[in-house]
């Protein structure tokens, strides 16, 4: 059974997964207006992965008999400049859900719930992947940005990224 401190937590972490679902669906609808449809791609992938993150962390709640507490979503910023932007965005919001992440893990080990430790695990490695997924997009991003061709070859190679589900992988 999980402590109330580890539920609060959990609870907080899964309305943190499905906001990032929220931002990545705003940044999503961006990139579709300026029609750059693999950089859409490549986020509605981040939606679905950012809602398979709560689904898993809803799912172990469940086994470990805890409460879910669904609550209300923050609404997400609706414009960026430029691509680069609305990637910086992206980082930033990655590397604070990493932040998120470290935290739960120092509240596990201090309640020395060594289950959640050992969950948590498989986020801490997935929070390594995406910042650095983001982030060489968003280094691409600066040594073409002012180059439309650039631009147009990224979005061509962004569309070809296709979904995984983690209950798949390994």
């Amino acid at each position: 059974m999980l402590s109330q401190k580890i539920n609060k937590a959990i609870n907080e972490q899964i309305n943190a997964e499905l906001y990032s679902a929220y931002l990545y669906l705003s940044i999503m609808s961006y990139f579709e207006s300026i029609s750059l449809s693999g950089f859409s791609n490549w986020m509605k992938i981040q939606v679905q992965e950012e809602l398979s993150h709560a689904e898993k962390f809803i799912d172990y709640m469940h086994e470990r008999n805890g409460k879910l507490e669904l609550k209300p979503i923050s609404a997400p910023s609706k414009s960026w400049e430029t691509p680069l932007e609305a990637m910086k965005a992206t980082l930033a919001h990655e590397e604070s859900v990493t932040s998120l992440i470290n935290e739960l893990v120092s509240l596990a080990v201090s309640e020395k719930d060594y289950a959640t430790q050992n969950f948590l695990q498989w986020y801490v490695n997935e929070q390594v992947e995406e910042e650095a997924n983001v982030s060489q997009i968003v280094e691409q991003l600066k040594l073409i940005e002012k180059t439309k061709g650039g631009i147009f070859m990224l979005d061509r190679e962004l569309a070809k990224r296709v979904y995984i589900s983690p209950t798949t992988e390994n």
